[in-house]
Formats: C-alpha cells, sequence, structure tokens
C-alpha cells in the first residue's frame, strides 16, 4: 500500500473531482439518521474514517451534537491527528484512534453503533474482502442501525454484488446514491436482523493500494 492518504483527501478541496459531491451525499445520509434518531443519544462508529470531516462536519451544523457518542479508527497518523484537533470543537463524545479498522478488536469496547460508516474502504480492498467487510458488518451494529457505505462504479461494477452481500447478511436497503454524470456511489443498508456478537481476532480486509 504506497498512496499517501493525506494528500490523497486534498482531492477533496478540487472542484470536479467528484470527491466534494460524494462528500455532500454520505453527509446528507447521517444527518438524515440522526433526524430519523432525535432525540435519542446515538452511537457511531466510523472505520477508516480519514479527518472524520463527514461525520465532524455533519455535526459541526448540528445544535444535538452532544447526543452523539463516536469511535473513529483511522490508520494514518496525519489524519488521526487532524480529526482528533478537529473533533475539540464538538459538543460530541468523539474518541479518535489510531489504529487499523480492519482488526476487530479494535471495537472491542465501542458498544454497538447506531451507525456504521464504512466509507472509503470498498474502492481499496479486494472484491473477497468486500463481502467479508460486509458479512461482518453486523458485530458493529445495534439492532436496527444503519450502515453507509461508498464505491466508485468504474468497469466491472462491483455495486450490485455489494448491495446483494448486505442483503444475505440481514440488511434493507435504505438508499443507493448514484449519479449519472459521474462513477462514486453510496449506499445505505439497515440491519433488519439480530446483531451478532463480535469476533476477536479477525482482520476484515486489506488495502491493495
Amino acid at each position: 500500500m504506497n498512496t499517501n492518504w493525506s494528500k490523497w483527501h486534498d482531492a477533496y478541496a478540487n472542484p470536479g473531482s467528484g470527491l466534494g459531491d460524494r462528500l455532500a451525499a454520505v453527509r446528507a445520509q447521517i444527518d438524515r439518521r440522526l433526524d430519523e434518531t432525535a432525540p435519542n443519544p446515538v452511537r457511531v462508529v466510523s472505520a477508516c474514517a480519514g479527518d472524520g470531516r463527514d461525520l465532524l462536519g455533519v455535526l459541526a451544523g448540528r445544535s444535538d451534537a452532544d447526543r452523539v457518542t463516536a469511535l473513529l479508527v483511522e490508520y494514518d497518523a496525519e489524519l488521526a491527528a487532524c480529526a482528533r484537533e478537529d473533533a475539540k470543537a464538538s459538543p460530541a463524545r468523539i474518541d479518535v484512534r489510531q489504529a487499523d479498522a480492519a482488526q476487530s478488536e479494535v471495537y472491542s469496547d465501542a458498544g454497538q453503533a447506531d451507525l456504521v460508516l464504512l466509507c472509503g474502504i470498498f474502492g481499496n480492498v479486494s472484491d473477497v474482502d468486500i463481502q467479508a467487510t460486509v458479512e461482518a458488518a453486523p458485530q458493529l451494529c445495534a439492532p436496527g442501525a444503519e450502515v453507509v457505505w461508498t464505491r466508485h462504479r468504474n468497469d466491472p461494477d462491483l455495486t450490485p454484488s455489494i448491495r446483494g452481500w448486505f442483503a444475505d447478511a440481514g440488511f434493507e436497503e435504505v438508499a443507493f446514491v448514484a449519479p449519472d454524470e459521474d462513477q462514486w456511489s453510496v449506499g445505505v443498508h439497515r440491519l433488519a436482523a439480530a446483531p451478532r456478537p463480535l469476533e476477536l481476532g479477525r482482520h476484515w480486509f486489506t488495502f491493495i493500494r
């Protein structure tokens, strides 16, 4: 894995990169989920959270951010430091953890989440690892939790398979945002089956770029 992820995140500010539009779509789904769960406490888990701009950006605009407890897991030290610094301004209880988000034990003390963010993962790991991660997702979820994920739709488009894997894992589709003018997509699935206990010692995925 040779990608400089800190530099890669700079593309969010580039007009026409598509990443800005994808970020807006992810934020819209986070905002919707927070609206639907109000005024109850909400627990969020974000794997490969980067600098946390998706969740933190939403929380910055909400007056009820203090009901959110979140775990952000990011391997890159620079990105994790940025997220940790930005989180200081939020009234939410946010734990930014520099760690390998693919290791199941990282989440052992996180509790079951009402919202799980798997953004920026499925375009960077093997198809087998995507399926394994989807199959493991109920281990991170509270009953009725939602999972937000992203993936490009370049040929061969894997998103139909990913959506099927979520269905097989006990999820119902809430939304699938796929603009005609670009290749990114944002999926949202709600856990309809029972959550599963966390299996420690599992490694769900490996970045290949």
